[in-house]
């Protein structure tokens, strides 16, 4: 028989700031929920004490629906990448 792995706490794999004025970050975090394995990004805000807080924004995925998601972000960075959004990939810092 095969156990399940668990998941005690929610597990941070990333953590950048949503602005530059730092008060507001996205956090990306592997979790379990009432038996059910999540993918998260949600926005905290940090309050006057330092304590990041989440706040209703963001997103609770099936774990299953991980890899589609990473495609999917590939993909949006790529069309990004495209029409000069973002600047390009290649060092030079344009």
């Amino acid at each position: 028989m095969t156990t399940r792995p668990t998941v005690d706490a929610p597990i941070e794999v990333a953590k950048f700031f949503k602005t530059r004025w730092r008060n507001e970050s996205v956090h990306v975090s592997l979790s379990l929920y009432e038996g059910h394995y999540l993918i998260n990004v949600r926005v905290y805000r940090t309050g006057t004490d330092g304590i990041d807080r989440p706040m209703t924004k963001g997103l609770s995925l099936s774990i299953g629906k991980l890899q589609e998601l990473s495609r999917a972000l590939v993909k949006a960075e790529a069309e990004a990448r495209l029409r000069g959004l973002l600047p390009s990939d290649d060092g030079d810092g344009k």
